[in-house]
Order: C-alpha cells, then sequence, then structure tokens
C-alpha cells in the first residue's frame, strides 16, 4: 500500500476506508429502535388501498450489536495492518516480508544440499549432475520466463546456448551477470541521423553478415558507421563486451536482421536490463545457475 505516485492517492485511500465505516456506524445510529414511530403512527401513516397495512420493524439487537463490532474490528485491523494508504500500520506488517521470511526458512532447509558446491569452479558444476539438476530447476523457476524454457531466448532476450556473449562468456563473467544484473542502452539517434542514412547504415550491417543489401549504399553507410557507431560498436564493428555493445557481423541478431527492425534500432535506440538476482537466490544459487548456464555452450554433459 505505500507505492503510491503521490501523497494526494494516499489520503484519497484513507479517507474512502474510514467514511465507509464512518458511514456504517451513521446508519446504525439513525436507525436505532427509540428513534422509530410507535405502533399507533406506523398504522396509521402505512396503509394501503383502505386494509393493506405496512409496518417498519426494528432492526433486531443482536443485528446491530454485530455490525458496531464489525466497525469495531475493521478500525482496529486498519491501525494495526496497512490499509490507509501509505500507513504501515502498528505491525509493520507486509506481504514481501512473509515471503522473504518463508523463503529464509526454505533456504535455511536447504543450505546442506548445496554446501558441496559452495567452493566448487563452476567449470566442475557444470560437469556435475546433481549441480547441473539444480541449476536447471533455478533456471526454469528464475529465468525461463525471459529466456525460454530451452534458455534459447525470444526477441530482446538473449539466446544462452549459442557463443555469443555481450557482457562475456567466461564462469566469472556469466556469475557477476547473474548477481549484479546488467543494462544495456543503445542511443538513439533520431536527432542525428535521418532516416535515410540509418537505412544505409543498416545496408553497410547486413552486408557485413552476407545478407541482402544494396552494394551501392554500402560506402555511404560504412562512412557513416565510423562517424556515429565506431566509438561502441568498434572500427570493424564487432563490439565492446565492456559496454556490452554487440558484434554487429556474427550474425546473432536479438531483435532481428530486418533493415526496418535495425533503422529502429538506430534511431530510436534501445533499453535492455538483465535484473540482479543477488536479493533473490542465495550465493550458492546462483553459483550453481552460472554453471549450468555456462555448460550450455562449453561442450559439457547436458
Amino acid at each position: 500500500m505505500g507505492d503510491f505516485f503521490n501523497q494526494g492517492w494516499s489520503i484519497y485511500i484513507s479517507a474512502i476506508a474510514l467514511l465507509g465505516i464512518a458511514f456504517c456506524l451513521w446508519l446504525l445510529w439513525t436507525q436505532r429502535a427509540w428513534l422509530s414511530p410507535s405502533m399507533e403512527e406506523q398504522e396509521s401513516s402505512h396503509v394501503w388501498d383502505g386494509n393493506i397495512t405496512e409496518l417498519n420493524t426494528n432492526v433486531p439487537r443482536w443485528w446491530t450489536v454485530m455490525y458496531v463490532l464489525l466497525c469495531i474490528f475493521a478500525l482496529g485491523y486498519l491501525i494495526m495492518y496497512p490499509g490507509l494508504g501509505s500507513y504501515q500500520g502498528m505491525l509493520s506488517y507486509s506481504a514481501a516480508k512473509e515471503v522473504q521470511a518463508q523463503q529464509e526458512q526454505i533456504n535455511a532447509r536447504l543450505a546442506p544440499t548445496y554446501e558441496r558446491f559452495r567452493e566448487m569452479p563452476l567449470e566442475q558444476i557444470a560437469d556435475d549432475a546433481e549441480a547441473r539438476a539444480i541449476g536447471q530447476r533455478l533456471f526454469l523457476n528464475n529465468c525461463a520466463q525471459c529466456h525460454g524454457s530451452d534458455a534459447q531466448g525470444s526477441p530482446s532476450f538473449p539466446n544462452l546456448t549459442d557463443s555469443t556473449w555481450m557482457w562475456g562468456g567466461k564462469p566469472e563473467d556469466i556469475l557477476h551477470t547473474i548477481t549484479e544484473g546488467r543494462r544495456g542502452i543503445m542511443t538513439a539517434h533520431k536527432g542525428v541521423l535521418t532516416p535515410g542514412e540509418a537505412s544505409d547504415i543498416a545496408q553497410y550491417v547486413r552486408s557485413l553478415n552476407s545478407l541482402a543489401h544494396d552494394q551501392s549504399r554500402v560506402p555511404s553507410g560504412k562512412k557513416l558507421f565510423e562517424q556515429t557507431c565506431f566509438a561502441c560498436h568498434g572500427a570493424d564493428a564487432k563490439g565492446n563486451q565492456l559496454l556490452g555493445a554487440p558484434d554487429l557481423t556474427s550474425g546473432n541478431w536479438l531483435y532481428g536482421s530486418s533493415e526496418a527492425v535495425i533503422v529502429e534500432g538506430i534511431l530510436n535506440g534501445r533499453d535492455n536490463q538483465m535484473p540482479a538476482q543477488k536479493n533473490r537466490l542465495t550465493e550458492e544459487q546462483i553459483r550453481l545457475l552460472a554453471g549450468w548456464v555456462w555448460g550450455l555452450s562449453n561442450n559439457t554433459s547436458k
């Protein structure tokens, strides 16, 4: 309940909750027995068609007491637990804390299983049958949503089974990527290049991969590439792993190799983020996961 855009929303939600309880209490007060008309007044004022009498029966006392107690319970709940906008409650309870506590209990229970992998090199983890089985389950539970259950990725999510790595494919590189996360930003050039110039660059880049291209536009595209793109991708277009700039000659395309897709990336830029897992997984779990991922592209037993 604390993730509001501004304090106004917090006040609005709090007002709705409290006014709802206040309205219930007001309704009960207005319907209390001593405000009801006498039987004679009811009969004289609610006779229809000469002989049909409509009577107003007072609300039963047990019903009134029950609703008063429910209102008191609601107020107590809102004081003790989150419910009034950004107010966290006297107990400071949150579902996130509960999940974290449960996760810590699970990790403590599984700690003996992970213990023997604590100091094991990632290359050995990739060759250990038990470690691979655990690593695969960790991948399916935490990574498959983006990279796919087969780890071959999808548009904007890299394939983890080939030998192309934007940030490096060594065991320690993969371990760092999973632990700390990555963020790759392709600068937008809409204000620097025209669509035609971006198209020329696309023709040049496609030519580096033996894809269909307009040869007459390649020289212009190469010149523009050397002026605009070499700082990140290098003069040879082979990228820079320190920056996460991909190799544009490898034939592997994160978003696709069509001219339209390349031009879109040049003009509008790209912003990809791999979330850090250090706050979700234990150190041993990350090592098992990194070892399994490394093994996918390094000829280990699968």
